[in-house]
């Protein structure tokens, strides 16, 4: 047992993408073999996380997992539940990994969830690095789709549906969303971001109208280039008009 960490409280991460056409989530592969290293017993996915150090507070810890892993510490960061179900770990696939890896099955942990946006443009992860990233984190690294994921481990499926509706909650009254968004978008993009997100198509009309009435979106003198379709003009988020304005209701959704 590593004396450096609390054994008991630990830190998840719900990472989201958007590459302006899906939601996408970050996962890594957990695997385990027979003692030999040659067969493998299962392969899962995972959220990642780790138990906090003894001197560091939940979103610390979080902090310095999301720069382990992704090269980045300016990332939109924000606790969004705590999950402490006794049976969280008793799924017989966790215990034979925990029992596996040197640790006690029967070890109540209790975890914080924390949710992180990133605009995969800025996205940068340590490829050189991947293969040496320590033993928690499990391997391969990647985004997926979230109507792809396959089975995973612990109670993280769990943690990521709760992320998600968290999120859907949040951009109804927080301009959240962009963060996901790069720095100049279309009103395409946001809208689909939405779409995605909420799972349901808006009315194309309705949302361009609101978008153009939001003091804080600012309609840029810039189109796209390069496109076989009519070129789009590109907005992009004032976080000063915002602050300035924040006390009006805030909605592109009704």
């Amino acid at each position: 047992m590593n004396t450096n960490f609390n054994e008991h409280i630990s830190v998840d991460c719900v990472i989201f993408g958007y590459d302006l056409k899906s939601l996408k989530v970050l996962l890594l592969e957990r695997h385990l073999h027979e003692p030999d290293g040659k067969e493998l017993i299962f392969m899962d996915l995972t959220l990642p996380g780790n138990h906090i150090r003894n001197n560091e507070d939940l979103e610390t810890a979080a902090q310095r997992i999301l720069f382990e892993l992704t090269g980045l510490n300016d990332i939109y960061l924000e606790q969004f539940a705590v999950f402490s179900d006794p049976d969280r770990l008793n799924n017989p696939k966790d215990q034979q990994w925990l029992t596996a890896i040197g640790k006690d099955p029967e070890t109540r942990v209790i975890t914080a969830g924390f949710f992180s946006l990133i605009p995969l443009e800025k996205y940068y992860l340590h490829q050189n690095d991947k293969d040496s990233l320590p033993d928690w984190y499990g391997k391969n690294p990647c985004w997926h789709e979230l109507n792809t994921i396959g089975s995973m481990a612990f109670d993280h499926a769990r943690v990521l549906e709760a992320a998600l509706q968290f999120l859907r909650e949040k951009i109804m009254s927080k301009p959240v969303i962009f963060e996901l968004l790069p720095e100049k978008f279309t009103a395409s993009q946001i809208q689909n971001l939405y779409e995605v997100i909420l799972g349901k198509t808006l009315d194309k009309r309705n949302f361009r109208k609101k978008l153009t009435n939001l003091e804080f979106v600012v309609s840029l003198n810039e189109k796209q280039e390069g496109v076989a379709h009519k070129p789009a003009r590109f907005y992009m988020f004032s976080r000063d008009v915002y602050d300035r304005k924040k006390k009006e209701k805030f909605t592109l959704i009704t």
